[in-house]
């Protein structure tokens, strides 16, 4: 029963220590890494009681050293779900959360201001406002424009620009809907997911280019592949790229082996150098709350409303 007991501890033990806790709210800037100069700490203080003061939407910065292995929309609200932002009924609190080590932070918005302060809206916050400074090292510029930022889109003197104009790239324009997706996705990932789509797609693209037959339909199947896995990673001008330079090199290489001496001799060979079947396909090779001082929450309710990014 004891050797049960040890194993089950040994099991669970790891799911026990993973639930980071939630600070104590001391203020309206809680700094966990002691980052911030008490100087920046006191002024960007003033700023949001005076906003405060005025609207009654509470805002408050957090900045942790990590997460500990938590997700960070799950932090995010298990922090608002705990310190209450905002007013009771107005569901008016925003909090900006930083974790520092992670390089990760999150802009997470009140029921009562996500009219104001759109996913898209704190999505576009994140990426110009913010993220610039913070790959520069300077975190503190990078909260207090990405505060400013929040409190101008709330009172509406801050809008996002235009969505991007894709019509130079005509028929393919589309594409320009996946490219906002992508700012999102750390360069390591976005490196691996590379190779690895290349590594696939290359296998089907050499067989669509060698095949005689079942090629050409393989040729056309993978064209949404060529543009909507590069336009996710890298944004439609990439993507719209890679897709003509797929479209017309291969499509160009096929009729090359289909109109030209050379070029049927040699696909007569197969894709793996057997000798083709007239029977179609291809030849196989081998194998294969600031609880203690005065200011706390005030019952505010969140819904998972904001964005999030890394830097």
């Amino acid at each position: 029963m004891q050797r049960i007991l040890v194993f089950s501890l040994l099991i669970f033990f790891p799911f026990f220590i993973q639930a980071k806790d939630v600070p104590t709210l001391t203020g309206r800037v809680v700094d966990e890494t002691w980052t911030l100069d008490s100087g920046f700490v006191s002024a960007l203080e003033r700023q949001l009681k005076e906003h405060e003061n005025q609207t009654s939407n509470q805002i408050v910065v957090l900045v942790i050293p990590s997460l500990e292995g938590e997700v960070l929309e799950d932090y995010s609200m298990k922090v608002v779900e705990n310190w209450k932002l905002g007013q009771k009924k107005k569901d008016n609190g925003v909090l900006l959360l930083i974790a520092l080590n992670d390089r990760k932070l999150r802009i997470e918005v009140g029921y009562g201001l996500e009219g104001s302060l759109t996913d898209v809206l704190c999505h576009h916050i994140i990426e110009k406002e913010i993220k610039p400074y913070f790959k520069k090292g300077d975190i503190q510029s990078g909260i207090q424009n990405g505060i400013n930022a929040i409190i101008g889109a709330i009172e509406g003197s801050y809008t996002a620009p235009p969505p991007e104009d894709y019509s130079h790239l005509g028929p393919l324009s589309f594409l320009g809907e996946l490219s906002g997706a992508q700012d999102e996705i750390p360069w390591g990932v976005k490196i691996f997911a590379s190779f690895f789509i290349l590594f696939v797609l290359g296998i089907f693209t050499y067989v669509a280019a060698n095949a005689p037959y079942i090629g050409w339909f393989i040729y056309f199947f993978l064209f949404p592949f060529w543009s909507l896995f590069p336009t996710a990673i890298h944004g439609a001008n990439v993507g719209a790229f890679v897709f003509l330079t797929y479209a017309i090199g291969v499509g160009l290489y096929k009729l090359y082996h289909l109109l030209t001496p050379n070029g049927r001799k040699r696909m007569k060979k197969g894709v793996f150098g057997g000798t083709s079947r007239s029977g179609g396909g291809w030849s196989s090779g081998s194998g294969g709350g600031f609880r203690s001082g005065g200011f706390s929450g005030g019952g505010g309710s969140f819904g998972g409303g904001g964005s999030s990014g890394s830097w």
